[in-house]
């Protein structure tokens, strides 16, 4: 068998595509950039880059999330390769795409490689890539694991009330979901604790807040 030599192999970029999502207004959104370079210039795209020398994957995708948000230690999970040939019209690009889940309340942005802004998934202008089907495998993924692996409560704050927890999960599965089932379900939760406190503001009737104790995550996973 002939001896195979790593000079000889063609060399790839590799990237990192990284999937913002938040709730805004209670509807899930995704942050995009307008590109202000080529190729694509001028489309809307994920927000990603290029893993550099002595790097890891992971770790290109928790500095872009860093770098655009300010944020450490969010959720965020790796959900694929993506890797056809004629993906990326500057170069042979092979990207390892990610998608986090952050609190609006929390991001703060900065470092942008162009202009953001939040969007609707369910208004998505038309995208650079291969990047479509990218959100189209992370919504898969997210509205599979949002409550088998606690998903949801990544964008809520401290105390919550299960009314919130019902509104946010709906925003992510895209459809209603019957209340007295979901209640039973959530109930079962191992982390989900009430509180002896009062929701007044946000409830004429005043509804019982939760907490959620998250167990250590496994980033990236």
């Amino acid at each position: 068998m002939e001896k195979i030599h790593y000079r000889d192999i063609p060399r790839f970029h590799v990237a990192v595509d990284c999937m913002i999502f938040s709730v805004i207004s209670g509807r899930l959104h995704i942050l995009l950039v307008e590109r202000d370079f080529e190729p694509e210039k001028g489309k809307w795209s994920l927000i990603g880059g290029f893993v550099t020398e002595g790097e890891s994957v992971d770790n290109a995708a928790k500095r872009v999330l860093y770098q655009l948000t300010g944020i450490h230690n969010a959720y965020i999970r790796q959900i694929g390769t993506f890797g056809e040939v004629e993906r990326d019209p500057g170069a042979r690009v092979i990207s390892v795409a990610y998608f986090a889940l952050l609190n609006i309340e929390n991001i703060e942005i900065k470092n942008t490689p162009g202009r953001v802004k939040w969007v609707d998934i369910d208004e998505l202008p038309p995208l650079s890539f291969d990047h479509p089907e990218m959100i189209r495998k992370a919504l898969e993924v997210m509205r599979e694991k949002i409550l088998t692996e606690s998903l949801a409560f990544n964008l809520l704050p401290e105390l919550f009330t299960l009314t919130q927890l019902q509104s946010l999960v709906e925003s992510l599965m895209g459809r209603k979901l019957d209340k007295r089932n979901f209640r039973k379900r959530v109930m079962e939760l191992p982390g989900l604790f009430p509180t002896d406190l009062i929701d007044k503001e946000n409830s004429k009737r005043g509804a019982k807040l939760y907490r959620f104790e998250f167990k250590p995550l496994k980033y990236l996973s």
